[in-house]
């Protein structure tokens, strides 16, 4: 992926399975998490490292990692898009706070179908990570598809092999439109596939489904247009069919109530609303109360605010949503009165 490795040799250091051997300064900062933002992320330290000199060293190692990382404390700050619940922040004394929203796609390697052409319900997805929908000429699909050209073919299906929080959120919103998901295997970071092969991180869904013809995974929305991914529309749950975008997200995130909930724990998939994308997520920061290294948590603090002040056009322009501004001022306070850098 010649785009993340231009992000990394310019400035954020990322790793996928193992951490790139680059010197960092004693300014720099350290993370470890979720593959969802790292386009974001790395589009962020880039601009950061070139406007400040300061990098941020970051592991794209996946949400479960990057939780273990944190508590750890082998890092600054941890990234997760399946965030901790209020009991679980104050028991490992930290703070939580959402950084970008975005958005999960199904994305298909089926020859003949473009972009934005397969139609799929919550509850079809559900079947065929199941398991009980195994061909794509399955009627229940052909009638969503009357005038696409589906193959008498197995579909492949491609899930995470690692703990998670795109998983988490897929596997949420499974269980809230497809009943026997929720009964048979439920929500979380790491659950009990019915189906399928794993593959490591957003990075390795998107390898494995461009590489498999008829395949079936999920990722985040810039790692499908970054490697030019078949993505499917969706039924929301106003009944409209959508497609992923800009638009669509912003319709879902416009329902999260932040500033009521603890330790900002919102999860945005399933929302109300006509244009409303069904798997809207976002992604978010742990650090320490009391970190062990103020300065670094200093610094990872200034690199954050510099992100909410400057880098909302760059979230956009790969489709992200930034935060609203009212959210943003609120997670200012938490630092100030939260974290004791």
């Amino acid at each position: 992926m010649n785009f993340f490795k231009a992000i990394a040799a310019a400035g954020l250091v990322v790793a996928s399975a193992s951490v790139f051997s680059v010197a960092v300064k004693a300014a720099d900062v350290t993370g470890a998490g979720a593959t969802f933002p790292f386009p974001v992320y790395s589009k962020w330290a880039d601009a950061y490292k070139k406007e400040t000199g300061h990098g941020v060293n970051y592991q794209s190692i996946g949400s479960g990692a990057g939780i273990k990382q944190i508590l750890a404390k082998t890092v600054t700050f941890g990234a997760t898009d399946a965030p901790l619940k209020a009991d679980k922040l104050e028991k490992d004394g930290l703070v939580q706070w959402p950084m970008v929203m975005g958005a999960i796609v199904p994305v298909v390697n089926i020859e003949g179908v473009k972009p934005g052409e397969l139609v799929l319900s919550g509850e079809l997805l559900g079947d065929i990570y199941l398991g009980k929908i195994t061909k794509w000429d399955d009627p229940a699909i052909v009638k969503l598809n009357p005038g696409v050209k589906l193959p008498s073919a197995s579909i492949a299906v491609v899930h995470r092999s690692d703990g998670a929080g795109t998983s988490f959120n897929f596997t949420n919103y499974l269980s809230k439109v497809n009943a026997e998901w929720k009964s048979r295997v439920g929500e979380g970071t790491a659950v009990e596939w019915p189906a399928g092969v794993g593959a490591k991180g957003n990075e390795g869904v998107s390898g494995n489904v461009g590489q498999t013809r008829n395949a079936i995974g999920y990722v985040e929305y810039a790692y499908a247009k970054q490697n030019k991914l078949t993505y499917t529309a969706l039924i929301n749950k106003a009944g409209k069919v959508v497609q992923p975008g800009g638009a669509s997200f912003q319709a879902a995130a416009a329902n999260a109530d932040w500033a009521s909930a603890p330790g900002y724990h919102v999860i945005l998939t399933d929302q109300p609303g006509e244009a409303s994308w069904p798997i809207t997520a976002a992604t978010f920061i742990l650090m320490y109360s009391e970190p062990s290294d103020k300065a670094a948590s200093a610094e990872a603090i200034k690199f954050f605010k510099w992100a909410f002040e400057k880098g909302g056009v760059m979230a956009e322009e790969l489709d992200y949503i930034p935060m609203p501004e009212s959210v943003v001022k609120q997670i200012e306070k938490t630092w100030t009165s939260e974290i004791k850098s």
